[in-house]
């Protein structure tokens, strides 16, 4: 088991670079090129940025990226207009719908309105389904990455005892069934868990994904624990504003045996996995054999 501080960066390139090397084989071996649709509405600055680099990344591993923005104003009939032709756009194996949406759009009427197997973000009421039911599904890119930098740190997780601090749509309970198909012991807890601490310290493998800054403190984590922060939160330090997760990542490094920084961390294994999720949709449409090492 390697241990010390999880390079997510690192990780997601080599993912990257998987990624582009099945793209090329798709492309030369059965003339497919991938595309895949995001879908912006409104002005909102990280939303913007989340979608400028899911955009290049798409493009920089040979895949086709079809941008549409638009405008706050832009009606729900309209929205479900779009999807509907994405739906049916053969050129287009994965749509995304940028989050959070104005609030005056439904977010799980548009959702659930995407084809099931073109919903890379892995949030389709289908696809929770069929993950929490072990069959295949497309999954939620957070959770996969988590899985994948898990598997990177212990091989097989069986056994494991995990503790998810966070029930989220998500990331909390999605990763739940995710450990669970590999036979780990999951507990998933949150803010009114009771004798929260307890609980964290039980676990072989310590998720944070509660939103709340460096909540997890160090005498939280048993020792040598992998410890997986989910959290971005901007917090305000002596005037600067700075990133950090919801571990106490000076404290926490003291105590674990591997854990992921923020930034650094689970933050670039998303889009990653976002290009793997399309990669997936596209040979499963053709019924073409998974990718290799690039499913959960």
């Amino acid at each position: 088991m390697k241990r010390g501080i999880i390079d997510g960066k690192a990780a997601a390139a080599q993912i990257r670079r998987r990624a582009a090397d099945t793209a090329t084989r798709l492309r030369e071996e059965h003339g497919v090129i991938c595309g895949l649709a995001v879908v912006l509405v409104g002005e909102d600055p990280a939303s913007q940025v989340y979608v400028r680099n899911k955009s290049s990344q798409t493009r920089e591993v040979g895949m086709n990226s079809f941008e549409h923005r638009l405008p706050a104003a832009t009606s729900e009939e309209e929205l479900l207009a779009l999807v509907a032709k994405l739906n049916n756009d053969a050129a287009v194996d994965g749509i995304l719908v940028q989050l959070p949406l104005p609030p005056h759009m439904n977010s799980g009427r548009i959702i659930n309105a995407i084809a099931p197997h073109k919903d890379v973000d892995g949030f389709h009421i289908s696809n929770v389904g069929l993950l929490g039911t072990g069959q295949r599904a497309l999954v939620p890119c957070t959770p996969l990455g988590c899985m994948m930098l898990l598997k990177e740190v212990h091989g097989d997780l069986s056994g494991l005892e995990a503790v998810i601090v966070g029930r989220s749509n998500i990331v909390g309970k999605p990763l739940a069934q995710l450990l669970i198909a590999a036979n780990c012991t999951v507990t998933v807890a949150h803010s009114r868990t009771r004798d929260l601490p307890s609980v964290c310290r039980r676990a072989d493998i310590l998720v944070a994904a509660v939103g709340r800054p460096e909540m997890i403190r160090g005498d939280w984590i048993k020792p040598g624990a992998s410890v997986i922060d989910v959290g971005i939160n901007r917090v305000e330090r002596s005037g600067k504003f700075r990133l950090v997760g919801d571990v106490d990542f000076g404290e926490a490094t003291s105590v674990a045996g591997a854990i992921t920084p923020v930034p650094g961390g689970v933050g670039p294994m998303t889009i990653a996995c976002l290009l793997v999720n399309t990669l997936t949709a596209a040979h499963r449409a053709r019924n073409l054999p998974e990718p290799v090492g690039l499913t959960a």
